[in-house]
């Protein structure tokens, strides 16, 4: 470009390097909260999987001795689940589940089995 005695070039050039770097910032932000949502979920469904590994180890525990050990551990990969059942009261009992990840999560939950049919009937979950 021929540089103009009235300089027309230096602020169109500035212009279009502050509108580069606005769509180029707003693009990495994008991508960073992507990454963190990929992240997250990825944790939610590692727990979410913990869990119902835990619950259907401890219902097979009651299908072949028919009783649930009084407390326990099950350890995988990435964390531990730490389980205590309490004695059963008529035909449910309920078992404690906490699992801590090794990122430093810990979530809770609560099962209750039907010491009859020796299968889960409730279970809740809370942070």
């Amino acid at each position: 470009m021929k540089i103009n005695e009235q300089g027309f070039t230096y602020p169109l050039v500035l212009c279009i390097l502050i509108l580069f770097l606005l769509f180029f910032s707003m693009h990495i932000e994008q991508l960073l909260t992507e990454r963190k949502m990929a992240h997250e979920t990825a944790i939610i469904l590692q727990e979410d999987y913990y869990m119902l590994s835990s619950v259907k180890k401890i219902e097979g525990m009651m299908q072949t001795s028919g009783t649930i050990p009084t407390k326990g551990t099950i350890t995988y990969v990435n964390g531990t689940m730490n389980f205590q059942a309490d004695p059963p009261s008529g035909y449910l009992q309920r078992v404690n589940f906490s699992l801590n990840l090794k990122s430093g999560e810990a979530i809770f939950g609560r099962g209750f089995f039907d010491t009859r049919s020796r299968k889960i009937v409730k279970w809740v979950e809370w942070n």
